[in-house]
């Protein structure tokens, strides 16, 4: 399908040829028939795109500071590789579309295959001709409206937001600062309100179009302060809202003049916000920001898993807010047609930012178009280059997210054992671009494409941790090698399955191995040398400074990333089993009494016992500072000690001699256990972890999960 596709290294806008998007969570497939450049936004993000290197980093000191340190700890190669990617990878313009029903998820709501709908969201709503968007950000389109005029859904619901800040009564005077797309827009909605509205731009054309839609007064900025007096009858306008984009300070400022005292000043707009006290502070008023499309906005809860808020006690949600707009539009209180300046079909969307960039006419609102056939079909699969060579490891990928693209791929491409078939992602965009980047067969939005390619023996699983379990099954049953990232899986049910099915397919050859790569590492392998001829069991201890992961990131979510004891602790119960030599046989977990963010199960700690009589205790704080390296290990029997610090140096001490293990970068393993897994894969053989070793690492942290729920110990 065609997308219109933002490139950071280029600075180029194009548009460009990707599989559609699959269908997840619970949101629509959406067959686009209009969608609005929002001249705001859009415009800011391609400029942002053409600041040199230099520029955008005195813009993001933090990220900066990210990268320095990755450098210390990861070397240049690999932090070079991770910036890079960044750059080189694509990102989708637009979130304001509408179109139709083409799939839907089960869990969708009330829409139905065939629903007319209008859509928001950045990287959802974008300007494509499928888009897979979230139930709460879309809404279905009254009979009297256009896709047209439905694709300004998301600019809509932004004005109405910031007219719902402003509280406007009926009868109230309140200014517009900035007449632009949604100055316009903010206009007909206050006027729709019952409001008397000045209007105030620097351009002529606008000022007219204001007055057009039934601003009372429209003038320039600097006639402003002196028409404000004489509109409000000298006690200053009820509210100012502020729809302008501009870093200097003037709309601000202008705006605390105007106001009366008491009054309220909306910021909707993008501007300095340096605010002078003196006459906020004088007339006591209240400065508020306008949350995007409404409450809602900003929350993965909300937008991406569908949990609505209860409508008692939050009226007008982003999606409430959609709705009343097209409301207002299909009763004509709102004119969308006025505004429109410009239509581009998709595939010359480029001459619009071009337009838009370079200031070749006058313009407000763009439309893109997408071809009127309902019929018409896209495919998931798109060729990239010739078909790949047979190799011993014929690899299709499914999931493509920054860990497997800066830690697996890279010792994979130097393999001459290895080809790279197949790249599966569920964008399109991200496989589109790795396929071209490392010359794959082919790129597609459907992994049933990697499990149908009898060319593809092997493959490597790299999304979201629920859906680990069902891609290795089906893996398998496709007769396929599996490395699939930790997790493993996320239920015991799903443990069982994967069990069943491999015992199967382990007879015939196959190989499975779960990504616990630290067991890899040469610091791993110092350890097992040096606790070789051990009599006794090992005493263990790993610390580890995890750091904070948002309450609403996926990771915490339990039924799609598991949390975090089962998304990484799984790591630190593997290394101390592979250095032990040993099973877990039982765990028992506890956690902080209570935390601030609500989560407390990433500040625990785990005690293992082992089937050599091994103990082991794990540590796992993520309110640690960010200062302290990551991870910390040691390991103590027979008088001998040993203490590794995050994958960078291993100091050993025996008797009264002390040595000090060093590598140049921290390297926990991820090239040895890649080529471990691709000659295992050659060659045949036993498995590179055998399954009872990855099956105990799951279950035990399973059962630690229970076990801080419950207070109790288990046996593994």
């Amino acid at each position: 399908m065609k997308q219109i596709l933002q490139y950071n290294r280029s600075s180029t806008i194009q548009v460009g040829e990707v599989p559609p998007p699959t269908l997840r969570g619970s949101g629509l497939l959406v067959l686009n028939e209009a969608s609005l450049i929002s001249p705001g936004t859009e415009k800011s993000t391609v400029r942002g795109a053409q600041q040199s290197l230099v520029s955008r980093a005195m813009e993001r000191p933090e990220k900066v500071k990210k990268v320095l340190t990755a450098l210390h700890q990861d070397g240049l190669t690999q932090t070079l590789a991770r910036v890079f990617d960044k750059l080189d990878t694509p990102i989708a313009l637009g979130y304001s579309c509408a179109g139709t029903v083409v799939d839907l998820a089960r869990d969708a709501g009330s829409f139905s295959i065939g629903d007319r709908v209008a859509c928001a969201g950045q990287n959802y709503a974008s300007h494509a001709e499928m888009v897979y968007v979230p139930k709460h950000l879309c809404v279905k389109i009254p009979e009297a409206v256009d896709f047209e005029d439905a694709s300004f859904v998301t600019l809509g619901a932004i004005a109405l937001q910031g007219v719902r800040q402003a509280e406007p009564r009926l009868g109230d005077r309140i200014a517009v600062i900035g007449l632009g797309l949604l100055g316009q827009l903010t206009v007909q909605l206050l006027k729709a309100s019952g409001c008397r509205v000045l209007g105030s731009d620097l351009d002529p054309a606008k000022l007219e179009l204001a007055r057009q839609f039934g601003a009372d007064l429209a003038i320039r900025p600097q006639e402003l302060t002196e028409a404000a007096e004489m509109f409000s009858e000298g006690h200053g306008v009820d509210a100012v809202i502020i729809t302008a984009s501009t870093k200097d300070n003037g709309p601000i400022e202008v705006a605390g003049d105007i106001a009366r005292k008491k009054g309220r000043v909306v910021v909707v707009g993008a501007v300095g916000m340096n605010v002078p006290r003196e006459s906020y502070y004088k007339k006591e008023l209240e400065l508020r920001l306008s949350m995007s499309y409404g409450p809602g906005r900003y929350d993965p809860q909300y937008e991406e898993q569908g949990r609505d808020y209860p409508f008692a006690y939050v009226r007008w949600t982003e999606q409430r807010n959609m709705q009343s707009f097209l409301e207002l539009v299909a009763e004509r209180k709102v004119l969308l047609k006025p505004l429109i300046t410009h239509r581009f079909p998709i595939e010359q969307a480029e001459s619009a930012y071009a337009l838009m960039m370079e200031g070749q006419a006058p313009y407000i609102a763009m439309v893109i178009t997408y071809p009127s056939d309902r019929a018409r079909t896209l495919p998931r699969t798109i060729p990239i280059g010739a078909a790949q060579p047979a190799r011993a490891v014929t690899l299709g990928i499914i999931g493509a997210g920054n860990h497997v693209k800066a830690m697996l791929l890279p010792p994979l491409q130097t393999m001459k054992s290895v080809a790279i078939q197949g790249i599966c992602t569920a964008s399109g965009i991200t496989a589109k671009t790795l396929a071209g980047k490392i010359g794959a067969g082919y790129c597609t939005s459907d992994h049933q494409a990697i499990m149908n390619d009898g060319a593809i023996n092997t493959v490597l699983i790299g999304t979201r941790h629920d859906s680990h379990a069902a891609l290795v099954v089906k893996s398998l049953l496709a007769d396929k090698h599996v490395f699939v990232e930790k997790p493993l899986c996320l239920t015991e049910d799903e443990l069982q399955e994967i069990r069943a099915t491999y015992e199967k397919k382990a007879a015939e050859g196959l190989q499975l191995l779960a990504g616990f790569n630290r067991r890899f590492s040469p610091h791993a392998k110092e350890a097992r040398a040096f606790f070789a001829s051990r009599a006794n069991p090992l005493v263990m201890l790993y610390r580890i400074n995890a750091g904070r992961v948002p309450p609403d990131h996926w990771v915490q979510d339990p039924n799609i990333g598991g949390g975090r004891i089962l998304g990484e602790v799984c790591h630190f119960v593997d290394y101390m089993q592979a250095l032990s030599g040993a099973l877990p046989t039982s765990v028992f977990a506890r956690r902080v009494g209570r935390h601030s963010s609500g989560i407390t199960e990433d500040q625990c700690s785990l005690t293992l016992t082992f089937g050599d009589g091994s103990m082991g205790t794990i540590l796992y704080a993520a309110e640690g500072n960010s200062g302290l390296p990551k991870e910390r290990f040691e390991a103590h029997a027979d008088g001998r000690s040993l203490v590794m610090d995050d994958f960078m140096e291993t100091s050993f001490y025996e008797g009264s001699r002390h040595r000090t293990f060093k590598t140049a970068k921290r390297d926990k393993g991820f090239a040895d256990e890649m080529t471990a897994f691709v000659q295992a894969v050659e060659q045949g053989g036993p498995p590179v972890i055998p399954f009872d070793q990855i099956e105990a690492v799951t279950r035990t942290c399973l059962l630690a999960v229970r076990s801080l729920q419950s207070g109790t110990a288990y046996s593994v």
